[in-house]
Parts: structure tokens; sequence; C-alpha cells
């Protein structure tokens, strides 16, 4: 994620949100792994630092400024216990794997740590509000040593439709969380513990039927706010797919009510906008009321062959729960391919 307008500092969200810290952070005994320790006791030993990649170039200083946060490089979803070259779309119903990987030494302490690493899922798209819309998919008590450690997962039961946003937090009272409130985006921004990965394969067959894809914003805010839907392309991988919103009755009306703001795109159904200009086209003015988050769905087709893999970003921008006005609340990837090719 892009930094979009001024976060406040670090020092600043402590103070203003201590209280309520104290209540996120803390962990049912039902969920809690084997010798998890309570974070707020922090151990009387040195200060260690493990950190994952919010990008590649990613070296845990915290925050950054590199972007998308929510596509993290270090966690791969795989069908079976070998971990696989790509990150793969979850097989419902089966299990599948989780490789992460957690290195030591990030930039605010050192020596060997012994946390929990909890990975979590949700409905793709933005706005998700912690830890209301996330579920835990697993955990793992584990020694982390100087370098990189990939870390196992199993993932029993995927439910369908099999497409979800995953979040991975690295708990330990020797290197405890910055900051965590309410908005995802913030605590990946202001905690190097914490990834997030939206990437979602569509594999797409020429002149077939659309493969609709789950979507959601939300609102981490505790007013009514004003979202936009922006969708961005590289123009030369911009041909071939074509991209369809279906916003449903509730967000339809709400941006009808708002004048129906919208760049490159157009209205091709009661409740549906098709995307004409995929390198830069949005959605503007859809509301939200707090702590609201409303899913809809994407569906995409082709009409000839995908020469080669092209990529689609759809984000959701709007109010953060830190105070900035438009920032990045979270998107996904979506890497369209020719079946044949994929």
């Amino acid at each position: 994620m892009g930094k979009v307008g001024k976060r406040v500092r670090r020092s600043t969200l402590a103070v203003l949100t201590g209280a309520a810290l104290a209540g996120l952070l803390a962990v049912t005994a039902a969920a809690a792994a084997p010798g998890e320790a309570p974070q707020g006791k922090a151990a009387a030993a040195a200060r260690t630092d493990v950190y994952m990649k919010d990008v590649a170039a990613d070296t845990g200083i915290q925050p950054h400024s590199y972007g998308p946060l929510w596509a993290s490089p270090d966690i791969k979803v795989c069908p079976t216990a070998v971990e696989c070259a790509v990150s793969q779309n979850p097989i419902v119903g089966v299990t599948n794997y989780l490789f992460l990987k957690v290195r030591n030494n990030g930039p605010y302490g050192s020596g060997i740590d012994n946390g929990v690493l909890r990975v979590y899922r949700t409905t793709p798209g933005g706005g998700a509000t912690w830890p209301t819309h996330w579920t835990q998919i697993g955990a793992v008590s584990v020694p982390v040593y100087p370098g990189v450690t990939t870390v196992t997962i199993p993932w029993t039961g995927v439910p369908g439709p099999g497409h979800f946003c995953l979040l991975a937090r690295w708990v330990s009272p020797t290197d405890p969380m910055t900051f965590e409130g309410p908005s995802t985006s913030v605590n990946t921004q202001y905690n190097n513990n914490i990834v997030w990965r939206n990437v979602d394969s569509v594999r797409l067959v020429a002149g077939g039927p659309r493969v609709v894809r789950p979507f959601a914003i939300g609102n981490v805010t505790a007013a009514e706010t004003k979202n936009d839907l922006v969708f961005t392309q590289p123009a030369e991988q911009a041909r071939g797919a074509r991209v369809f919103v279906d916003l449903g009755p509730t967000l339809f009306e709400r941006w009808q009510a708002t004048g129906k703001v919208g760049t490159g795109v157009r209205q091709v159904g009661k409740t549906e906008l098709e995307i004409v200009e995929p390198t830069k086209a949005s959605i503007s003015g859809l509301l939200l009321k707090p702590g609201e988050r409303i899913e809809f769905s994407l569906a995409f087709s082709a009409d000839t062959a995908l020469a080669k893999e092209t990529a689609l970003n759809v984000t959701q921008f709007g109010p953060d729960a830190d105070g900035t006005e438009r920032a990045d609340l979270g998107g996904v990837q979506y890497l369209l391919a020719d079946e044949q090719r994929g």
C-alpha cells in the first residue's frame, strides 16, 4: 500500500488508543496455541525482532513507503505439504498448506525468538476491521533463529468459494506490536510482524462463461464514510479481458444517491457496471456506515485468448481509523490468464 495522505506518528497512535489496544491484543484460551505467553507480559529478555516482508524490498523498517501492502511475498498457499514455486488459490474442501517466511533479525532487535505465528482469512477486498472480520486458519508455536525460517501451517476444510484475503501475525512477548487498532491497513503499516496477502489467480476461456469473485469494502471508522473503488492495470496489458462489477442493491442505491460518480465505467444492468477503461477506472462515493462491511461481486470474461498473464489491481480508498482522509484500505490483485496458459 502506498501511503496516501499523512499518517500520524506512532507515538500519537499509541497514546490515543492505548485503552483499546489492550482489548485487541487479548487472545482467548480456546484460540491460544500451546505454550503461548500473553503478549502484555513481556519477558525480561533482550528485545527480539522477527519480521515478514510486505513487499520484496521490505527490510523490516516500520512504517515504510512501499506498496501495495496487501500483496506480501512471504505468504504462499500450496495444494500439498511440499512447497510450490508460486502461490495458488486454495482448493475447497481439502487440506491445503500455508508456507510463511519469517525473518530474524529485523532492525529493532536480535537473538532467537520464541513466539506464535497465526494466520487468518477474510473476504477479499478492503476495509476489514481487526479482529472482527478475520477468522483464524491456524497457529503454530515455533522458535525463529537468525536467518529465514519457513513455517508450514495446514489449512483444513477450506470453505467455498475458496477466495480469501490472508493475514499473518507473529506474536511474541519479546517482539511486541508497535500498535494494533481496528484498521488492518494501519496495523500492517506500523508492525513489521504483520503481513497481508490478497492475490487471486483467474483463468479465463476465450468466449467462455464469466468467472465470478467475491469482493468486500468496509468502514473501520466510527463515522459514515464515502469510499472509492479504483481499478488499475498497466496500459500494455489492458487488452482481451472484460471486467464487470455487480454492486448489488444496497451499494448501487447508495452510489446512485451520491450522483453515480465514476470514471471509465458504464452501466450494463440494474446494479451492474462494466469497467471500460481498466488502466484507470473508479466508482466513487460509496457510502458505508460505521463498522459496516458489504460484499458484492466482480466477474471476468475474455472475448479472445489472452496473449499473456495480466495483473489488475482493485483497491478501496477512503478515510482510515488514524484520521487519514484518503488511504489505501486494501484491495486485491487479480492475475488474469488464458486457461490453456494457466
